[in-house]
């Protein structure tokens, strides 16, 4: 949510800044609600003054009959009558203010590129060699199909985009899951969080979820909703909250089943693991001071790009452009994994910082030490790393021309020793 202040002072920097992400100019609109809604609260508490007054003078004027004058009596009444229509219409424009606020996605940093889609998304680095197979590599569901990925089945319990996982698959995804959050803990200094899978609206609406993207969720019949991802959970953890600057950055992480009901993908990778309804990650969330969160997003990135490196899983750090960054997000990271199955990069990691914008939404605060005064937070996320994606890069790129997985030697000790996974067979040790 925006800074009205930003609004007041700079109206066209404002909509320069919007116009990036290809809204419309609406500084003036937003202003002109602003203005309203500033007269009426000066009139509602001019009103609330003086009926204090009035109410003060009517105990002290009053008659033989120990009653006060009815003409005072009336003035009061009628005041309140007022007062009570000031205030709705006080709300009903505050109301319609904020609505219009929260349309808006945030404004992006300077260093974001232009540009209103992935194809003006700027590549930073690449990390790897890409291995030359000698074969024609598969793509990872054909490889599945032979080591227990069960599409068939998951449509039949619950229809598109859901997969069954079997046997040595299925320990795979759970090894991977964990390999991801002890790395993220031990090495990064992340400390692992236990959250609902279910939230409120208010959650929602604190990352930016709601109201916009309502259609992207799946509700539940007593109103709460399944997380998209636990940066929802773990980033409101401090809503509401005044913190300690000397305690900041907080740095949280979870592994967690992550639900999101692909609205607008219809058509987008129907084939295999790539989107699918429900999926496994491990989220990364820092909560920080604004002079922090520039190094943050830098050492967030670095944290998921480590458990690239450790798999030895070749990848690319691109910078979205201004049309494909996230409504929340100020400037993002993606990390892409390189599949061999598909010959192209895709993304297994978006590191976003957010700035205040999420703060605002949530009210999260923090204070300086020694210091009256409060500020609001900055919040980062970032995925550190989707567990499904990470599995098809593994089969994609560890395939042997049998048909055969050789594991990362990271994933070898939780997968009790196993170096191989053998298709239509139990792996060998």
């Amino acid at each position: 949510m925006h800074d009205v202040k930003w609004l007041r002072e700079d109206p066209a920097a404002f909509d320069a800044a919007l116009a990036r992400r290809g809204v419309a100019p609406c500084a003036a609109e937003l202003l002109a609600l602003d203005k309203e809604w500033r007269a009426l609260e000066t009139r509602v508490q001019e009103d609330q003054a003086l009926r204090n007054r009035l109410s003060k003078e009517i105990g002290q004027r009053r008659g033989p009959d120990g009653k006060p004058p009815a003409e005072l009596l009336d003035q009061v009444t009628q005041l309140k009558d007022l007062l009570r229509i000031r205030e709705a219409k006080l709300e009903q424009v505050r109301q319609a203010l904020d609505e219009r606020l929260m349309e808006l996605p945030n404004a992006l940093l300077p260093e974001v590129p232009d540009g209103p889609d992935e194809s003006f998304n700027r590549e930073e680095r690449r990390w790897g060699t890409l291995r030359n197979f000698g074969f024609e590599p598969r793509a990872h569901e054909e490889l599945g199909a032979g080591l227990g990925m069960d599409f068939e089945a998951a449509a039949k319990l619950s229809g598109a985009r859901f997969v069954v996982l079997r046997g040595q698959l299925a320990r795979l995804e759970r090894a991977i899951g964990q390999f991801l959050l002890d790395l993220q803990t031990e090495k990064h200094g992340y400390t692992e969080v236990a959250v609902p899978l279910l939230v409120r609206d208010a959650a929602l609406f604190g990352t930016g979820q709601l109201p916009k993207f309502a259609e992207d969720q799946f509700r539940t019949t007593d109103g709460r909703w399944l997380i998209p991802t636990a940066e929802v959970p773990l980033t409101n953890l401090v809503a509401g909250l005044i913190l300690d600057e000397t305690e900041l950055p907080f740095r949280f992480t979870a592994l967690t089943p992550c639900f999101r009901s692909e609205a607008g993908a219809a058509g987008k990778d129907t084939r295999g693991m790539i989107r699918q309804h429900q999926f496994s990650k491990v989220e990364l969330v820092s909560i920080t001071t604004p002079e922090q969160s520039a190094d943050e997003h830098e050492r967030m990135t670095a944290c998921a790009a480590a458990a690239l490196e450790a798999l030895e899983l070749p990848y690319r750090v691109m910078t979205l452009a201004a049309g494909d960054t996230g409504f929340g997000a100020r400037r993002t990271y993606d990390l892409e994994v390189w599949l061999p199955g598909q010959g192209a990069y895709r993304e297994i990691s978006s590191c976003s910082v957010c700035g205040d914008f999420q703060a605002r939404r949530m009210n999260a605060r923090c204070r300086p030490k020694g210091e009256r005064q409060t500020r609001f937070v900055h919040t980062l996320n970032g995925s550190g790393l989707a567990v499904g994606r990470t599995l098809i890069a593994v089969l994609e790129n560890y395939q042997e021309a049998d048909g055969s997985i050789t594991l990362p030697l990271a994933l070898r000790p939780y997968m009790g020793g196993m170096e191989r996974m053998i298709a239509n067979a139990q792996a060998t040790g």
